[in-house]
């Protein structure tokens, strides 16, 4: 799983005042031809987002953008814009150089200078992230606390997730990181063409529609629970708000949590018996390991060998928590992974 899924505590009060006057220096050009730079029109601003701890204006076009958590960073990258720094790849990078490779292939593409990369597995570097001189701190998709959110108010303007931590779906988080940068419209296109690009995806692995994904974690060294996640997750949430997949009805009873991860006794296995597809990380050789288990073998889906695994900690798995970048990447070889078990059956 993710391991920088909740982000710590902020820094004091005093910590965030130097930081303040820290990022009053420019560190590079910022001209609209710079490559990766912002190409929206300055009329677009001020804008003021909304979001969970009340609203943010950006009064002037944000030159400078940087971002933290999972996946925000592909928005301005997606839309052309290379950030001035982004968190780490902590998890499935195939190089070990803290960039995902869809990543790694856009900043390429635009020709912009690498981003800093802020190191948030534990705690928010706010010294480095003040030392990149943002103009806007994009975190749409995050777990921000409001704490961390005021520290990070004293460096830049900064847009939180909108309602639940690490609930922002792939197209809210488009939908207000694109704002903030005053390019709405590129956004709102973007989420068009994802949404083809989805389709079509789709239309290639079409055993999988109208199936009921269990997107689990089980523990290989207890085998006693059966972690799984909730609609509000990026992952299912994707595949059933975009590819239109229903939820198992354990899923559908929690729909109205603000957890994004819970966990069930093996000894429920029950509650999992309209399960179409149970889909995990780990190896191939773990499918034996959950047939052979006396609970979880009775979950009709893992008895009869419809189990997806997802190679752990590699590209294609970090590709389940679908992203801007990630879609057209990825997104056609992972549903046919998805869909190899469900071949024939």
């Amino acid at each position: 799983m993710r391991t920088s899924r909740l982000l710590a505590l902020g820094a004091s009060v005093a910590v965030a005042l130097s930081l303040t006057a820290c990022s009053t220096a420019s560190t590079s050009d910022t001209s609209d031809s710079a490559a990766g730079g912002n190409p929206a029109s300055d009329d677009a601003f001020p804008v003021t987002i909304e979001h969970v701890y009340g609203e943010t204006t950006i009064t002037e076009k944000p030159e400078r953008v940087a971002t933290i958590a999972w996946a925000n960073h592909e928005v301005p990258l997606a839309l052309g814009i290379v950030p001035v720094g982004m968190s780490k790849a902590t998890w499935g990078d195939d190089d070990d150089n803290g960039i995902l490779p869809w990543v790694e292939e856009k900043i390429d593409e635009l020709g912009g200078e690498e981003p800093v990369l802020f190191d948030d597995g534990d705690s928010i570097d706010y010294e480095a992230i003040a030392d990149t001189n943002p103009d806007v701190i994009l975190a749409a998709y995050s777990g921000l606390t409001e704490e961390q959110y005021d520290t990070l108010s004293k460096i830049a303007p900064v847009v939180a997730y909108p309602e639940l931590a690490w609930g922002t779906t792939v197209d809210d988080m488009i939908e207000l990181n694109s704002k903030a940068l005053g390019l709405e419209d590129e956004g709102e296109a973007l989420i068009e063409e994802l949404k083809t690009e989805s389709e079509a995806a789709l239309e290639e692995n079409s055993v999988l529609k109208d199936k009921k994904v269990l997107f689990a974690y089980v523990d290989p060294t207890d085998l006693s629970q059966i972690g799984y996640y909730t609609a509000i997750d990026t992952r299912p949430g994707f595949l059933h708000d975009n590819l239109g997949l229903p939820l198992p009805s354990i899923v559908e009873e929690n729909a109205d949590t603000d957890q994004f991860y819970l966990s069930e006794s093996a000894e429920a296995a029950d509650k999992f018996a309209d399960v179409d597809l149970f889909v995990t990380y780990g190896d191939e050789d773990f499918i034996a390991t959950l047939q052979a288990d006396p609970l979880l073998s009775k979950i009709p889906a893992i008895a009869e060998g419809r189990i997806a695994i997802l190679p752990d900690a590699t590209p294609i798995a970090a590709s389940a928590n679908p992203s801007p970048l990630s879609i057209p990447w990825g997104l056609s070889d992972y549903l046919a992974i998805l869909a190899a078990p469900l071949a024939g059956k």
